[in-house]
């Protein structure tokens, strides 16, 4: 399989061989960074865990350059880094017995650069043997434009699928903005209990980013329990976890849909809802 990075990795944890590795592949995940898929799909990670008749695949966009650092890892260069992250992801893989998992190697910058079609072509090559039935995404309104520029070239390739091999479900999850915001309507629960240890594992898998001065293995368990608590001031808890998304599914369906207006209606019913509930009581 061909990719225009030179750097792009395709890793098969179970060895089997290409295309049939991706072209069993039920669920699948567009992150941007190494550990974004960890963070916002382990609901299809789990959901695969241990199955043969369902496989969950990733894609990881960038060359994980600019990632924080500091600690043991403070004087470590560019180049390093981003062969650490690879290998590390490529660990959470084999770990969470993945289908398969490709890392594409893009800068950043030519990620956001909206004239850049090179990585909608290779998102497409992969969709297109991988065909998937549900994907994960970043979701609109996270606050990461490297998140927010992958979720659009994301959904630019799907959409260049013919419409009977394009995902039955699309979610887009939360990374960098929390979408409890979202009215408990459009809340997508996706819950995050099963394998709790495979979970934990996942997350502390990312060493180079914990050590490096972001606890994001505690950060991620703590808001998928918050979430399960929080959810529902009335009934007990039923899950120890979720991860809110948002249905993206009309915006992979319909190629005239305008994200824009799509994602700012999640906002008004947001605002719709709190303005009535201050008039009620008030």
């Amino acid at each position: 399989m061909n990719f225009h990075q030179a750097s792009a990795d395709c890793f098969i944890p179970d060895a089997s061989p290409l295309p049939g590795a991706l072209s069993r592949t039920t669920h699948l995940a567009i992150g941007a960074h190494q550990d974004d898929l960890e963070f916002f799909a382990y609901h299809g990670i789990a959901h695969c865990y241990g199955k043969k008749d369902a496989w969950f695949s990733g894609i990881t966009c960038t060359d994980g350059a600019g990632s924080s650092r500091s600690g043991a890892y403070a004087d470590v260069g560019d180049s390093e880094m981003q062969a650490i992250r690879a290998e590390e992801q490529r660990r959470a893989a084999t770990l969470g017995e993945y289908g398969s998992i490709i890392q594409l190697g893009y800068p950043s910058a030519e990620i956001k650069d909206s004239n850049n079609t090179h990585i909608i072509e290779d998102l497409s090559t992969v969709l297109s043997i991988a065909r998937p039935e549900v994907v994960y995404l970043h979701n609109p309104a996270d606050k990461h434009d490297t998140h927010v520029a992958v979720l659009l070239r994301s959904l630019r390739a799907l959409r260049s699928l013919p419409a009977d091999q394009r995902p039955k479900q699309a979610w887009g999850c939360e990374i960098w903005r929390d979408l409890d915001w979202l009215i408990d309507q459009d809340k997508g629960l996706l819950p995050t209990t099963a394998h709790p240890e495979l979970q934990a594992s996942l997350n502390q898998v990312f060493e180079s980013q914990i050590q490096g001065g972001k606890r994001y293995d505690l950060a991620v368990m703590g808001r998928r329990l918050a979430h399960a608590t929080f959810l529902d001031s009335h009934h007990s808890d039923t899950e120890t976890g979720f991860t809110f998304a948002m249905d993206l599914t009309p915006l992979v369906h319909d190629n005239h849909l305008d994200i824009v207006d799509f994602t700012l209606s999640y906002a008004e019913r947001l605002k719709t809802d709190i303005e009535l509930r201050l008039n009620k009581f008030r």
